[in-house]
């Protein structure tokens, strides 16, 4: 969805915000799945947490698109949705992990 978004962005800002909110959006992927591969909830939440960084970080570049006009209204709801969305998913990842771990 953020690569869709920002296709749209003006070019001045494609080495501002459309390459910043391109990075945060592979950084939470990735930081996932990162986290995924790790045996322990230590090792594991280390990489949910940066995942929920960049997924903060994204919600403020969110914000600062939608306040320069550079994304209308509908697609900053849609998008923010899904962050918040991506947000509630993640605390699962973390919950999920502590639990599992505890049982080892």
């Amino acid at each position: 969805m953020i690569y869709k978004a920002t296709q749209k962005f003006p070019r001045e800002e494609a080495f501002g915000l459309t390459s910043q909110m391109r990075r945060c959006a592979t950084s939470i992927t990735s930081n996932i799945a990162e986290g995924f591969s790790r045996n322990t909830y230590k090792d594991k939440t280390k990489f949910y947490y940066t995942a929920k960084g960049s997924l903060t970080e994204l919600q403020n570049q969110l914000l600062i698109a939608k306040d320069i006009n550079i994304i209308n209204k509908n697609n900053f709801n849609k998008l923010s949705e899904q962050t918040i969305e991506s947000h509630k998913l993640i605390n699962g990842l973390i919950r999920k992990s502590k639990d599992l771990d505890s049982r080892l």
